[in-house]
């Protein structure tokens, strides 16, 4: 929800389920969809990221960019654990609504 009001479009959220076999994504969104779902599958008996991936997440993303998009990958991996766990159902997330607990 919060990228449909940052300006993203609905054809590309609603893809992202199927980005595999999409065309509207970038190389380098491929690459960080690709690390995404490597480092997110591990339940599954799944390897890990493989050094494929990382190559060409490499060729698209410099080390801080690196940084913030396993941080990213790993904090939406927690959340949904945690959401889990307390079963917390989906779909109650409003945009903006976490604006001001830091400060």
């Amino acid at each position: 929800m919060a990228a449909a009001v940052a300006g993203e479009t609905a054809v590309r959220l609603h893809l992202v389920a199927a980005w595999r076999e999409s065309t509207v994504f970038t190389e380098a969104e491929r690459a960080a969809l690709t690390l995404a779902e490597e480092g997110t599958r591990l339940a599954d008996v799944h390897p890990g990221v493989s050094d494929e991936t990382w190559a060409r997440v490499r060729e698209h993303y410099d080390d801080d960019q690196i940084v913030a998009l396993v941080s990213l990958i790993a904090m939406i991996n927690a959340t949904n654990r945690l959401n889990v766990i307390v079963r917390n159902p989906g779909g109650s997330y409003e945009p903006g609504m976490f604006t001001g607990l830091s400060s």
